[in-house]
């Protein structure tokens, strides 16, 4: 594709989902020009290493970025870091940056993720109450870690588990608060949570289950977690981990249409031609959601990306990838295949004994998704299944002597 004389591509957001806008619409031959626009002054890194191998100090920052600056260079794609976007002109087709600078564009990419749900009691904003979702805020953690003795986690989520992993393996009193009975409870089935509880417990983690942080107090800095139960917890550092908020003012501004999210078709494109969403902020339908849904994933903004790329340059396809996420945790992973809310039954495979088994969730004997620890086998094959709309019964599989990755071969 010639790009002489055209506006291009303006990417708002310059995290996974960004970067891999702007990455896939050239090896997808788009030759316009691309411009990507980020608020935080580093050029785009990677995020998830933030709370697993970059907080235990196994990766250096220099190692986080996603490519090297020259990288951008020889792809002709315009880094514009440290700089907003203020304002969309749906009409005039054209972004206004806070500096008051417009710029022109012939389609839109927003992919302005989300940002972490803020804790809202008295003392939320003493020194030492941390939360972490940038590079900057993990080194601000790691900073504070290294000089406590006690930390109290507010959150029994992927980020607060693998947080307190990181700092119970370094000797750290640990406590995580959890308003809910159990360990990530909107994602995994009870016996996963279970068994997710007793490893960390028996790497001397505490948990505080049905209670929440009403007061943090301190000095000049934090000292003491209040929750609603009465008991009160000493700690030098507070990390928050309490979810996440999608970023869709911008689009609400402009008048696009938002809710869960900045609402999107199939095709990832807005109300507005030329205007789409994409990753933590992208409100869109999906089939395994059974309607519309909001996906907070590396894979989902890294597909989404592609397949808006995709279109961009003349190969339109609707979005149609099947949900995956993993977590880290001491010496367990935890690899999720497919969305498991509205299940009705639960099928074990494997021994939680052997700490290498997956759990299989059905509604109405269709399989939803399947959590695999320690089995990055049956993962593989779950995506397979899932993607193909195989369908398996639960004896099935429950069945050690079944196999998967025949059924998957043979049933497509």
């Amino acid at each position: 594709m010639d790009g002489a004389g055209r506006a291009g591509v303006v990417i708002a957001g310059a995290g996974q989902s960004g970067f891999q806008a702007a990455f896939s619409l050239r090896t997808e031959g788009y030759d316009g020009p691309i411009t990507l626009i980020g608020d935080e002054p580093h050029i785009p890194y990677q995020r998830p290493p933030l709370s697993k191998d970059f907080m235990a100090g196994k990766m250096d920052p220099d190692s986080l970025p996603l490519r090297p600056e020259s990288f951008y260079e020889a792809q002709r794609i315009e880094l514009r870091m440290g700089e907003r976007i203020e304002a969309i002109e749906t009409a005039g087709r054209a972004v206004v940056l806070a500096s008051g600078e417009r710029l022109p564009f012939d389609s839109l990419i927003l992919a302005t993720g989300a940002r972490n749900r803020r804790l809202t009691v008295p003392g939320a904003e003493l020194p030492g109450v941390c939360y972490l979702r940038s590079v900057d805020e993990a080194v601000a953690i790691q900073e504070r870690l290294e000089a406590a003795r006690r930390v109290v986690i507010i959150g029994g989520g992927f980020i607060g588990l693998e947080m307190a992993a990181i700092a119970a393996a370094q000797g750290r009193e640990v406590v995580v608060v959890e308003a809910q009975s159990r360990v990530m409870p909107r994602v995994v089935a009870p016996v996963i949570s279970a068994f997710f509880q007793e490893t960390h417990e028996a790497r001397g983690v505490r948990f505080a289950f049905n209670a929440a942080v009403t007061e943090l107090r301190g000095a000049a800095s934090v000292e003491f977690a209040h929750l609603s139960d009465g008991s009160m917890y000493a700690a030098e550092l507070v990390v928050v981990g309490i979810g996440v908020v999608p970023n869709m003012e911008l689009a609400a501004r402009a008048g696009l249409e938002v809710g869960n999210g900045i609402r999107v078709d199939e095709y990832l494109e807005t109300g507005a031609p030329g205007i789409y969403a994409i990753g933590d902020c992208a409100w869109h339908p999906n089939r395994f959601a059974g309607g519309l849904a909001r996906i907070e994933s590396v894979q989902n903004g890294v597909d989404q990306a592609r397949c808006v790329a995709a279109t961009i340059a003349g190969k339109r396809a609707p979005y149609d990838a099947v949900p995956w996420f993993w977590t880290d945790q001491f010496d367990l992973k935890l690899q999720m295949a497919g969305l498991s809310s509205g299940f009705d039954e639960v099928v074990v495979r494997g021994e939680a004994a052997s700490r290498r088994f997956s759990v299989f969730y059905f509604r109405e004997g269709k399989l939803l998704a399947v959590d695999s620890i320690n089995r990055p086998g049956d993962h593989l094959v779950a995506r397979k299944l899932l993607v193909a709309g195989v369908e398996i019964t639960g004896a099935e599989a429950g069945d050690p002597g079944f196999d998967l990755k025949t059924a998957a071969a043979s049933r497509t």
